[in-house]
């Protein structure tokens, strides 16, 4: 039998609903995100708690105040003058169908406010049977019953993952993409900036136990791309791919995205588009050629001899870089942009190893560079799957994941750089986002209104926590619950994928999510063929 909270006692549609709680009820107990149902007349009104206040009967009462050993009084006083108020915002409704809907109506005085139980949570969430795409990501405050996203709604649209640094975010991301290799068809395109997703990463917290990653759960549906790779073999893998990028594979829009981090003027950026005029893709490579005095090389192009020369001394530092490699006019294909399409139409996705080349620089050259020339792949292959109309045709769904968002999609950056079309684009071209931030008000407002579920961990910047529930219903409601989420393993998610929001204590990453997978299985079978084997 449901636990009664209180009775509904007044409120709005607009501004949520006062429940006046129980007096045998531990206010401690109740906590802000919880997630409670008002039983109506023909519906059930499925709420989060976004408030509690206390309340008085007659102020009279508070003038001679029981001390600690007048129990009785105390007590009398509370039971008969003092109350405790809840208010709860309704996010869902129920009808007696069980047919979900949005809310557009509200209960009579009195409705009871009652728990959650695990069979309406299953209603409203999904299950996680190893057979659909819905895959547990936590438990509801005070409860243990899963509450699944709906991972191929999440694939449809671009996502985001927000919190403050130390709250879980790459813990929650790996936790998410285990589940869409494992439950979808959906591919995935992973820039590690930190290394914490292929191989074995280590865990935050007092235990700082060991986790498998990507590459160890889905060794036959994953493939690394290193940049470092004797980083990678010294943390025990192999690379499947060592990324090296040749020069005439930078374009003069991929310098134009690093203008902040380069420090570059304007001028400096239209001598580049001169030197290009002239030298096409090769433009890079006879400019890192020049030594000694560049005015003859500046007259050549017409560009002015300062600007070249600030160019040149800005360009100079990649010539530190071992992956990027000079290119001639006869290895000027990008091969690795080749493979890379091969392991996507196959089905594998594929993880961007930087090693210890973790600088802001070159994170930012390195996604831009290959994201643009993937999702101009992927442009080519929909417009052919549209001419044809073959299923065999059609792309597989792709899902780019980067960290450190805001530096990609502020609103200067996400006019120049290919991620804020992706975001704009609603997967037009079968090509979504997951981006990674704790400074989500450093993304355009546009790029972040076009974001479909949103899965937010504590944020202390007012600014964040505006920018993150922008656009979504009752976020003066929501804004107070984020406030009280716990510095860890704690998060709000709401949006596309969830049909409505919840606060949620997530799932651990740990041996029982490596049987629910099947991975355990998996690395069985390796075994048992090694052991044949030999």
């Amino acid at each position: 039998m449901k636990t009664q909270l209180g009775r509904l006692i007044s409120g709005s549609l607009s501004e949520g609903l006062l429940v006046r709680l129980d007096c045998d009820i531990d206010l401690e107990t109740i906590k802000t995100g919880k997630f409670v149902s008002v039983v109506g007349k023909s519906y059930r009104f499925f709420s989060l708690i976004t408030d509690l206040k206390l309340e008085i009967n007659n102020p009279d009462a508070m003038l001679f105040l029981p001390d600690g050993r007048e129990t009785v009084l105390h007590e009398m006083v509370r039971q008969r003058e003092m109350y405790a108020v809840a208010k709860i915002k309704p996010m869902l409704i129920l009808n007696q169908k069980d047919q979900m809907q949005p809310v557009k109506t509200i209960p009579n005085h009195f409705a009871q406010v009652v728990n959650v139980d695990e069979q309406e949570v299953a209603l409203i969430f999904g299950k996680e049977d190893g057979k659909s795409a819905h895959f547990c990501i936590g438990y509801p405050l005070d409860m243990q019953t899963p509450v699944c996203v709906d991972l191929d709604r999440f694939c449809e649209r671009s996502s985001g993952i927000f919190g403050k640094t130390g709250t879980g975010k790459t813990f929650i991301t790996r936790l998410l993409l285990a589940g869409i290799m494992r439950y979808t068809k959906t591919v995935c395109l992973i820039f590690d900036m930190h290394s914490e997703y292929g191989l074995q990463a280590r865990q935050e917290g007092q235990n700082k136990n060991f986790v498998k990653g990507l590459k160890t759960l889905f060794p036959q549906k994953t493939a690394i791309f290193s940049l470092d790779p004797d980083s990678t073999r010294r943390r025990g893998g192999m690379p499947d791919v060592i990324l090296q990028i040749p020069y005439s594979a930078i374009s003069v829009g991929d310098i134009l995205s690093l203008q902040s981090e380069l420090n570059l003027h304007s001028t400096a950026l239209e001598a580049a588009y001169l030197i290009f005029a002239k030298y096409k893709d090769q433009w890079l490579v006879k400019l890192l050629e020049q030594t000694g005095d560049l005015k003859d090389f500046a007259s050549s192009v017409g560009a002015h001899p300062e600007s070249v020369s600030a160019l040149y001394r800005k360009i100079k530092r990649l010539e530190r870089l071992p992956f990027l490699v000079a290119s001639t006019p006869s290895t000027t294909k990008f091969t690795v942009i080749d493979q890379m399409m091969e392991y996507i139409d196959r089905g594998i996705s594929i993880i961007i190893e930087f090693g210890n080349y973790t600088s802001s620089f070159v994170y930012l050259l390195i996604a831009n560079i290959i994201t643009k020339r993937i999702h101009s792949e992927y442009i080519a292959k929909s417009e052919q799957f549209l001419g044809s109309q073959r299923a065999g045709d059609e792309p597989n769904k792709l899902i780019i994941v980067i960290e450190e968002a805001h530096k990609f999609l502020n609103p200067v950056a996400s006019q120049q750089t290919i991620f804020g079309n992706i975001a704009r684009e609603m997967r037009k071209y079968y090509v979504s986002l997951l981006v990674v931030d704790q400074r989500p008000s450093g993304i355009d407002d546009e790029v972040l209104s076009q974001i479909g579920t949103k899965l937010i961990a504590q944020l202390n910047d007012e600014k964040d926590i505006q920018a993150v529930l922008n656009g979504s219903s009752n976020s003066a409601g929501l804004r107070t619950v984020l406030a009280s989420l716990d510095s860890s393993q704690q998060l709000m998610a709401l949006g596309h994928a969830m049909p409505m929001p919840v606060v949620i204590q997530t799932r651990r990453y740990d041996e029982k999510l490596y049987q629910s997978l099947g991975c355990e299985l998996n690395q069985t079978q390796i075994k048992n063929a090694i052991d044949d084997i030999f």
